[in-house]
C-alpha cells in the first residue's frame, strides 16, 4: 500500500513538473531567444538594429501606428453600436446577429481582403461590373476598412458579453427616477460599458499592429512594420532585423496590456451577483437611438454577409471579355493545390484541440485549486502568447528550435506545439473559470476519505471540467483551422497547411481558387463547431465569448 501511494506521489509530481516545463520550453524560452537576437545579433551585445530601425525607417512605425489607431476608433465605435441594438433586440433577431458575428471567428485570414478585391478592386463586382468604375483599391485606406470589419465583429461579441454581465436593476433605476431610455443609454449602460469598451480598443490596437496579412495583400506599396517582417525573413532570411522590429512591436503591446488588466479588475466590479435579474430585452430603445444603432449595425452586418456571399460566389463564377458567368473551372484549377494540405490542417487542429485543453486545465487547477509555490508566474508566462504579435511567437519557434537538443524545424510538432502553446491562455482561462463554479467541498471530501491528487484530478476535476474542455477544443481547432500569422515561418514546403495555401492563391491572384479554399476551410470549421458545441453542457455562445474578455 506504501509503495502505490509513493508511486502516486511521484506521479503527481511528475505531472506538475512536466507542465512547468512545457510551459518554460515552449513559451518563455521563444520568446526570451527573440529578445536575444535583437540585442546579441552576433553574440555581442548591441544597438545597432535599433538605432537603424529607429532613424532609417521611422515611416513604417508611424505607418503601423496610423492604421492601428484609425481601425481600433473605427472598429470600437462600430462594435458599440453593435453590441447595444443587439442586446436590445428581441431573441430570434439577436441568435441571427450573433450567428453572423460569430462566422466571422470560424473564418480563415485573408478572407475580408479577398472579398474586398473580388468587390472593389479593379475588376471588381460593385466598382467595375455595375459601376463601371476602375479604381485603385490599394492603399492605407483599405487597409483601415479591413481592419476595422474584421476588429468590430469579436469586438461586438465581447461587449455583448459585457451588457449581459451589467446589473439590469440599474437601468431599472434611472428608468423610475425619470430619465428617458436615451438618458439611460448615455449615462447609464455606457459608463458601465467602458471597462470592456476601453479592453475591446486595447485588444484591437495590438492586432491590428500585427496583422501583416492585410497590409500586403491590399497595402499596396503602403507598409508596416507587421507587413516589413514578414518580408525581412521570407526574402532575406534577416532574423537578427526581424527580431528587432517584432521587439518593437512588443513594446506597446506590454504597455496596453498592462492597462489591460487594469480596467478588466475594474470591469469584474460589475458582473452580476444575482441570478434574478432583468433582462435587457425587458427595454426598448427610442425612435431616434434605435434608428441611428440600426443603421449602423445592419449597414455592418450587411457588408459583412456581402463579404461571404462574394467569397462563395467566386469560388463558382468567373468575369471575362464583359460577361459574367458561372463556371466549374476554380474546381478543376484546384488541382495545382495539395489536397492533403486539408486533412493535415484538421489533424493538426485536433490534436491542438485535445492537447491544448487538458494543458490549460492542469495550469488552471494546479494555479487556481493546488494553488502551487511558483504556478502564478507561470500562469503569466501563459499569456504571454496572447500579448505578443504572431510573427513574434513564429520567430521564437524558428530561433529556439532550430538546433540541438531541439531541433524540430521542419517537422509537423513544430507546427502543432506553436498552435498549442500559442492558445494556451484562452484554454487556460476558460479552465479557471469553470474552476470557480466547482464546490471546492468536494475535493476536500474526496482527500479526506484518502484520494491521492491524481484521483482527484482524474475522478473529480477532468469529468467537471468537461464543459470547459469541450469549449477550449473548439477555440483551439478553429484557432488551428484558420491560424497563419505564427506558423507561416514554421511550414515545411511539403508540408503545407489549408491556411498557407489560401495564402499563396491569394498572393498568386488566383481568387477563384482562393475563394474555394476559404470556403472550404469555412464549411470544415462551422461543421466541428456545430457538432462540439451540442456536447457542451449548458453551452452558451455568448458566455463562451466573454471568456475571452476576462484572459487576464
Amino acid at each position: 500500500m506504501k509503495r502505490i501511494k509513493f508511486r502516486v506521489s511521484i506521479l503527481d509530481t511528475l505531472i506538475i513538473t512536466l507542465v512547468v516545463l512545457s510551459v518554460l520550453i515552449f513559451i518563455l524560452y521563444p520568446v526570451s531567444t527573440v529578445v536575444y537576437k535583437s540585442f546579441f545579433p552576433k553574440g555581442n551585445f548591441t544597438l545597432e538594429f535599433y538605432n537603424n530601425l529607429i532613424h532609417s525607417n521611422k515611416k513604417l512605425i508611424f505607418n503601423s501606428l496610423f492604421i492601428s489607431s484609425f481601425s481600433t476608433v473605427f472598429s470600437t465605435l462600430i462594435a458599440i453600436s453593435v453590441a447595444i441594438y443587439t442586446s436590445f433586440s428581441k431573441p430570434l433577431l439577436k441568435k441571427i446577429i450573433v450567428f453572423v458575428l460569430l462566422l466571422s471567428m470560424i473564418s480563415p485570414p485573408f478572407v475580408s481582403s479577398l472579398a474586398y478585391i473580388q468587390l472593389f478592386g479593379r475588376r471588381g463586382l460593385v466598382t467595375y461590373y455595375f459601376l463601371r468604375l476602375q479604381i485603385n483599391p490599394y492603399g492605407w485606406q483599405g487597409i483601415v476598412m479591413m481592419q476595422s470589419l474584421s476588429m468590430a465583429a469579436l469586438n461586438s461579441l465581447m461587449l455583448i458579453a459585457t451588457i449581459k454581465g451589467i446589473d439590469k436593476s440599474l437601468l431599472s433605476a434611472s428608468l423610475d427616477l425619470g430619465a428617458n431610455i436615451n438618458y439611460t443609454v448615455k449615462k447609464v449602460l455606457i459608463p458601465l460599458m467602458k471597462p470592456g469598451i476601453i479592453v475591446c480598443a486595447l485588444l484591437s490596437f495590438v492586432r491590428c499592429l500585427s496583422d501583416f496579412g492585410t497590409p500586403i495583400i491590399i497595402g499596396g506599396n503602403f507598409n508596416v512594420l507587421a507587413s516589413e517582417i514578414y518580408l525581412k525573413i521570407i526574402g532575406y532570411a534577416d532574423l537578427e532585423y526581424a527580431s528587432t522590429m517584432n521587439v518593437l512591436l512588443l513594446i506597446p503591446s506590454l504597455l496596453l496590456f498592462m492597462v489591460y488588466r487594469f480596467y478588466m479588475k475594474k470591469s469584474n466590479s460589475y458582473s452580476v451577483t444575482s441570478s434574478k435579474q432583468t433582462s435587457v430585452e425587458d427595454f426598448r430603445l427610442s425612435k431616434e437611438i434605435g434608428t441611428l444603432l440600426a443603421a449602423i449595425s445592419l449597414l455592418f452586418l450587411s457588408l459583412m454577409i456581402i463579404q461571404y456571399m462574394a467569397i462563395l460566389v467566386s469560388g463558382f463564377s468567373k468575369y471575362s471579355f464583359g460577361k459574367f458567368y458561372w463556371t466549374l473551372d476554380h474546381i478543376k484549377d484546384l488541382s495545382m493545390y495539395n489536397y492533403s494540405s486539408f486533412l493535415r490542417s484538421i489533424a493538426y487542429a485536433f490534436i491542438a484541440g485535445i492537447l491544448g485543453s487538458l494543458l490549460g486545465g492542469l495550469i488552471a487547477y494546479y494555479t487556481e485549486r493546488r494553488r502551487i509555490f511558483g504556478m502564478k508566474f507561470i500562469d503569466f508566462i501563459t499569456t504571454l502568447p496572447y500579448i505578443i504579435p504572431g510573427t513574434f511567437f513564429g520567430i521564437g519557434y524558428v530561433l529556439a528550435f532550430n538546433d540541438y537538443p531541439l531541433m524540430l524545424t521542419g517537422t509537423a510538432s513544430i507546427v502543432v506545439l506553436n498552435c498549442i502553446f500559442k492558445q494556451l491562455p484562452m484554454t487556460t482561462k476558460l479552465s479557471a473559470a469553470s474552476l470557480l463554479q466547482i464546490n471546492k467541498d468536494i475535493e476536500n471530501s474526496a482527500k479526506d476519505l484518502g484520494a491521492k491528487n491524481v484521483f482527484v484530478i482524474k475522478d473529480i476535476i477532468i469529468p467537471s471540467l468537461k464543459p470547459a474542455f469541450l469549449v477550449g477544443f473548439i477555440n483551439n481547432f478553429t484557432a488551428t483551422m484558420t491560424t497563419i500569422g505564427a506558423v507561416i515561418f514554421l511550414i515545411y514546403p511539403g508540408q503545407k497547411i489549408a491556411t498557407f495555401e489560401l495564402f499563396d492563391a491569394v498572393t498568386s491572384g488566383n481568387y477563384g481558387e482562393a475563394s474555394l479554399i476559404a470556403t472550404i476551410i469555412i464549411f470544415i470549421t462551422l461543421t466541428v463547431n456545430i457538432l462540439f458545441s451540442k456536447l457542451v453542457i449548458g453551452g452558451n455562445v455568448i458566455a463562451n465569448v466573454s471568456t475571452i474578455k476576462e484572459t487576464n
